[in-house]
């Protein structure tokens, strides 16, 4: 079955690739090759419990003021980090377009293994909400957006699917850029042989993972667990729903699939993604429900490979999703007045 064919209601994208960098596979890796230089500040580190005796770690970009800019929330996909390039990248349009930036690290990434005996997972939405219920209540923020990329996609989705109508008042929008909101598609795909080089880049990093949660915390994990899997959708049966609660990855694929909550969504919302994404899949009914729910935006463009979007240099460094979002964002917010004893009504998800 095709999931990729679009439907009238879809937006079209306005981007172009590159010179020489057009296709999905060349987008993706290109994004992954192509060097990159950040004009950032240092940043503010924070380390916030999402839930007893587990941490993430926070780098926190702040204007001079920093209760009344949108404070934008940024979620990195499988393996990544709050260094990956695209989380850079909208740290850095997002600071010059006068916003506050927080790159927060899922738990167990960006070298915080010892911060979480847990793994992290694409059902950890409540992780998402901690994080914006931190800095609603210690930094006084009038608004914040969430951003993800990815499996992040999945996660700021799902935040904003499960909030529904009920989330704080403080949120703004969300914006997710080739979300793998429909897990258990995404992972076979990843599987075809096409695919296979992405597929072993993500099991080779997620076994070293495993490694290293041994050693922080000997005895809680069992490495013979890492025996004979060949596939994403191997280790998340033996490894992923074995330790999270979830019988099986079928079960960990439908329980954690932003899917189920996207008819949800009642803030601004931005999708983007690429027909030519080499492995993520959205099913007609995700399609059917993302279309019914009029307050997404869902542009799909012709090229753009994963979470890539490489185009020219044109008054700006080319990188064409995280402007897109950051855009979307300023359209969508409008700067409310300072407000000093804020409030907060944040739903345990």
């Amino acid at each position: 079955m095709d999931t990729k064919a679009s439907s009238p209601s879809v937006e079209r994208s306005a981007f172009r690739p590159r010179r020489f960098l057009s296709g999905g596979h060349v987008q993706t890796i290109a994004s992954f090759l192509l060097p990159r230089r950040f004009s950032l500040a240092a940043s503010e580190e924070r380390l916030v419990e999402v839930e007893p005796g587990v941490r993430v770690l926070c780098h926190c970009h702040w204007q001079p003021e920093r209760q009344s800019p949108l404070t934008v929330i940024v979620v990195h996909g499988l393996e990544g980090s709050s260094e990956s390039k695209y989380m850079m990248g909208i740290a850095e349009k997002g600071i010059a377009a006068g916003m506050n930036v927080v790159r927060m690290n899922q738990r167990t990434c960006g070298g915080t293994d010892g911060l979480a005996p847990t793994l992290y997972h694409s059902g950890r939405s409540p992780d998402v909400v901690a994080v914006a219920k931190n800095v609603v209540e210690n930094d006084g923020i009038s608004q914040f957006a969430l951003c993800g990329f990815s499996m992040g996609g999945n996660l700021v989705l799902k935040a904003a699917g499960e909030w529904g109508s009920g989330g704080p008042r403080q949120f703004a929008a969300v914006a997710a850029i080739c979300p793998s909101m429909d897990l258990a598609a995404s992972a076979d795909a990843l599987h075809q042989p096409a695919n296979r080089l992405y597929e072993q880049y993500f099991l080779r990093k997620l076994k070293a993972r495993m490694r290293a949660k041994t050693r922080c915390f000997p005895g809680k994990y069992e490495l013979s667990r890492l025996r004979g899997l060949k596939s994403l959708r191997d280790f998340d049966d033996k490894v992923t729903a074995f330790y999270c609660g979830f019988d099986g990855a079928a079960d960990y694929y439908a329980r954690a699939a932003a899917a189920n909550v996207i008819q949800n969504i009642s803030v601004p919302a931005y999708i983007l993604s690429a027909e030519n994404d080499p492995f993520i899949r959205i099913l007609p009914e995700t399609r059917r429900k993302i279309e019914a729910n009029s307050n997404i935006t869902f542009v799909e463009a012709e090229d753009g490979g994963h979470c890539s979007f490489v185009g020219e240099p044109n008054g700006y460094d080319g990188n064409f999703a995280e402007r897109a979002v950051i855009d979307f964002f300023s359209a969508k917010y409008e700067s409310p007045r300072v407000v000093t004893g804020i409030t907060t009504s944040f739903q345990v998800l």
